[in-house]
């Protein structure tokens, strides 16, 4: 009973490991050596090199010495390292060389698998201390799992004796006496999870790190000890009968089984469940990543969980931020999706797509071609996706939005807005809706042009006018019936002018029709000559009867004519202000007495001359001589007056006074040269200056400010000048010096061009030039270097020289290209409508073959009711047969005998019935 009762538990344990169901499952272990002798090495093997002998207690304390010969792995005398795999056979061993120590052995797995047990059966003197190290990296790096030793705290100093609590600790596990006899055979056996007293979850990340490995090495760090004998010393060598690595492929829990592989080898290659996958089922399955992944627990198999892509997706990836953002529900995103669609789930329609409402969104048709036009929707032809509109821009508008509206046009992907809006022109226009397609905008009569803002031919738009008005030229007079729009002007013939050509030309006048005279205007001094007079119209600034001298004001010569500037005109206005102050004290004398007697008459003359000197001498800065002469003639005026004085009181006879007429004469003349050269010098120099206008004054204070610097500048640079006059000196002597071999390398470099290079080739590589004689820089004669603009490219077939015709080749070539994809183009249309009418039949024949499977649906369940009033009838005849009333016969006739004796017995055949029954149930089992 006991025993019935373990061996249910292992059962059930067993059934525990292997079912994925429940929870975790680990597939059964198997020795990992099996199938990879040559995957174990050691350091040292005996007989490697030569024969060995090794010499071993026998019987009562007497000595055996036996040879080791490796040099043959299969000779009877070799003890290579297959010999430990537990297929070797019995009396088969491993054994190392005598005294060497250490001796390690190294199985390299290659890939990840989990360790269960390590039994190491020892043959011969079992080793002192060893060591058990593991690798996860393939070799690279190793880590103790196990110290065994006789003495720990001799062998491994420093490492613990006591046992570990956790998984991360190690230590040194004490091996107990060999007893008298050390060569007997020992078992050592080491399990990753036995050496801990509490080993957490086996689904842990940690036990990853316990069990798992990618390498096993054994260290065998020191010999044991030997007895000593009488006679011949004992050999001290390492030897292992048997080595088992019993393990399994690692799963994380996810798979009862590693897939087989030859020779019964174990396989890292994990069965995977869960929706796992990878060697190890390390990851979950491509479309199964809607959950993060992770090991199975006892009672948790963490399936990973498929995301829904609405079938449309083969894989997803896991996003841990969307998982997050859905509290931990979901995290998958699909990838890859198929049948045109997109989206997380792949839920909905590409751009160009949209839902088909005759169908489902996980089926392969729920996205059908959209009819949205791409340049007039604002998602680039996308449909919406709730209500499978089209989204026009803003300018657009009808169903599948390829339309303008009502005075927009142009339809471009570009336009952010789709249309661009009608500029038609509103006086030429009929109104401002225009071509949706090209914009034309209907024109007015004689008005054309995209937006009607041009007149028509042998019309003109006056700018003050909305309306183009008839050109009107001349028929006989001018070129054509057609006129400038703008102007207005004609064609005229040679001899005529005027917007219409009726007239003179330009610069002439007179009668077109009997002989225009040119105008004698100054051209750059006329704005125009009266077609009928001749007369010049001058310029601004300009005066005279030809248009040719400058007007009072404009200080620069003809034609220039600027205007003076501001001092001009202060000057002028004191000019025409002493010119007024003149004509007030010019003399007018009176008459001259008509006869010398008359002295009365002589004063206002003389008073008058002196009043002009005065003023003269006054207002202007003569020189001395003039200065000299007006102070002699006041002088004499005095004189002249005294004398008139004492004629006149009586105090002077009459016979002594003076000729006076002539005195005064003289004076007027004196006073009509001063006065001459008052005029020239105020006219020549412009410079009088009234003391009391103090800005003019300052102003030619400051010009001759200027001229003084000036002047010393002009001084300051005769230095400047001397230098510069030195340095053209040397210029010229240096000029002298090189003129010659400059002349002589100019002559060289002229010869060299006159002989290369040759631009001829260069030519016909460039434009197929077909000319043959030599044209350089300097000698180039006869026709085009090149074929003349317009030659015919070469055409398809035939011979090409030349990049420009092979480029005009190459363009025709893309036009063609163009041209064909255009029909291409063309032909993909038709077939786009072509295959939505096949989308169309097929949807009807989805139609229909759902038809038919409600059909077939009610076929079958009326074909279920057929079968099931069988079933019955059957079940009748089963109860009928196995009843008491039931009997069985069986008539024997034998053609052997004279007569046939019947035999008749009646008996229940239900046991009969269910040992059939019975069979056919098992052997149904068995083929399920």
């Amino acid at each position: 009973m006991t025993l019935l009762l373990l061996l249910t538990a292992v059962a059930a344990v067993s059934h525990a490991q292997t079912d994925c169901s429940q929870g975790a499952c680990y597939p059964r272990s198997s020795d990992l050596l099996v199938g990879r002798a040559d995957q174990l090495h050691a350091s040292s093997t005996c007989g490697l090199t030569g024969s060995e002998v090794y010499c071993t207690p026998y019987q009562q304390r007497k000595i055996k010495c036996c040879p080791c010969d490796s040099r043959n792995p299969n000779g009877p005398l070799a003890h290579t390292t297959q010999e430990m795999l537990s297929t070797a056979g019995p009396e088969r061993w491993w054994q190392s060389r005598k005294e060497v120590s250490p001796v390690t052995f190294q199985l390299d797995l290659n890939n990840l698998f989990n360790l269960d047990n390590l039994i190491l059966n020892f043959k011969g003197p079992r080793p002192s201390a060893m060591v058990i190290e593991k690798s996860m990296d393939n070799g690279r790096t190793w880590q103790p799992g196990l110290y065994l030793a006789t003495d720990c705290q001799k062998s491994f100093p420093g490492v613990s004796t006591a046992t570990p609590v956790t998984v991360d600790q190690t230590y040194c596990y004490t091996l107990p006496p060999t007893g008298l006899n050390p060569y007997q055979d020992h078992t050592i056996e080491f399990s990753p999870l036995r050496q801990y007293p509490y080993v957490p979850d086996p689904s842990s990340p940690k036990m990853k790190d316990v069990t798992g490995l990618t390498g096993l090495r054994i260290s065998l760090t020191e010999l044991g000890d030997v007895p000593r004998l009488p006679g011949r010393a004992l050999s001290r060598f390492f030897a292992l009968k048997e080595m088992k690595v019993m393990g399994s492929c690692m799963c994380h829990g996810h798979a009862s089984h590693c897939l087989l592989e030859a020779v019964n080898k174990v396989s890292p290659q994990c069965d995977c469940q869960h929706n796992t996958a990878g060697v190890n089922c390390e990851r979950c399955d491509d479309l199964y990543n809607d959950l993060p992944w992770r090991p199975a627990e006892e009672r948790a198999t963490h399936t990973c969980k498929r995301c829904e892509c609405n079938n449309h997706a083969q894989r997803c990836r896991f996003d841990q931020a969307l998982y997050e953002a859905s509290g931990r529900r979901t995290g998958g995103v699909c990838e890859g999706c198929l049948h045109h669609t997109t989206g997380p789930r792949c839920d909905q329609c590409l751009p160009g797509y949209q839902l088909n409402p005759n169908s489902q969104m996980d089926r392969p048709d729920a996205c059908i071609r959209c009819v949205c036009s791409a340049e007039g929707t604002v998602n680039g032809g996308r449909c919406d996706d709730n209500t499978g509109l089209c989204q026009c821009k803003v300018n657009v508008e009808g169903p599948r939005c390829d339309q303008c509206k009502r005075g927009y046009y142009g339809l471009s992907a570009p336009n952010l807005l789709g249309c661009s809006k009608c500029s038609c022109f509103p006086e030429g226009s009929l109104s401002d809706v225009c071509d949706s397609v090209t914009g034309q905008c209907p024109c007015r009569p004689h008005f054309h042009g995209l937006t009607c803002e041009v007149c028509a031919r042998g019309y003109w738009k006056p700018p003050q006018l909305q309306s183009c008005e008839l050109c009107r030229c001349d028929p006989t007079k001018s070129l054509s019936d057609t006129c400038d729009q703008l102007t207005g002007q004609c064609q005229c013939r040679p001899g005529f002018g005027g917007r219409t050509c009726d007239d003179c030309p330009d610069n002439t006048y007179g009668d077109s029709l009997i002989g225009c005279k040119p105008c004698l205007c100054d051209a750059e001094g006329t704005q125009v000559c009266n077609k009928q007079t001749g007369s010049c119209l001058c310029r601004l600034g300009i005066t005279g009867a030809r248009c040719d001298s400058c007007t009072r004001g404009h200080c620069d010569s003809f034609p220039a004519c600027k205007i003076c500037p501001s001092c001009f005109f202060s000057l002028d206005s004191q000019r025409q202000a002493l010119s007024l102050a003149l004509e007030k004290f010019t003399p007018k004398f009176p008459p001259r007495p008509g006869g010398s007697g008359d002295l009365g008459n002589f004063e206002p003359r003389i008073r008058a001359l002196e009043a002009s000197l005065n003023l003269i001498r006054n207002s202007v800065s003569l020189p001395p001589s003039s200065a000299t002469q007006i102070d002699d003639a006041l002088s004499q005026l005095d004189k002249l007056r005294d004398q008139v004085d004492k004629v006149s009181n009586g105090l002077s006879p009459l016979a002594q006074k003076p000729d006076l007429s002539k005195e005064l004469d003289k004076l007027q003349d004196l006073l009509d040269n001063l006065n001459g050269d008052y005029n020239v010098k105020k006219e020549a120099m412009k410079n009088t200056i009234n003391p009391n206008n103090a800005e003019a004054f300052s102003t030619i204070k400051n010009a001759y400010d200027e001229s003084t610097d000036a002047a010393k500048k002009a001084d300051t640079s005769k230095k400047t000048v001397k230098e510069s006059a030195d340095i053209r000196e040397d210029t010229l002597d240096l000029q002298e010096k090189e003129y010659p071999n400059n002349t002589r390398e100019l002559n060289k470099l002229n010869q060299s061009m006159a002989s290369h290079p040759d631009l001829t080739p260069v030519a016909k590589k460039v434009c197929g030039s077909v000319r043959s004689k030599p044209c350089t820089p300097l000698m180039c004669e006869g026709g085009d270097m090149c074929p003349p603009e317009g030659s015919s490219h070469c055409e398809k077939g035939s011979t090409c020289v030349g990049a420009l015709p092979l480029g005009k080749r190459a363009d025709s070539d893309v036009k063609d290209v163009k041209d064909r994809l255009e029909n291409l183009s063309n032909k993909i249309t038709e077939a786009a409508e072509k295959l939505e009418e096949t989308q169309d039949s097929t949807n009807d024949m989805r139609q229909s073959t759902e038809n038919l499977s409600n059909k077939i649906r009610q076929t079958r369940s009326d074909l279920e009711d057929d079968f099931k009033e069988a079933q019955d009838v059957v079940k009748e005849i089963k109860d009928f047969l196995s009843g008491s009333r039931a009997c069985w016969s069986l008539t024997q006739l034998s053609s052997g005998r004279r007569r046939g004796t019947p035999r008749i017995g009646c008996q229940p055949i239900a046991g009969h019935i269910q040992t059939n029954n019975h069979s056919h149930s098992q052997s149904h089992l068995r083929a399920i």
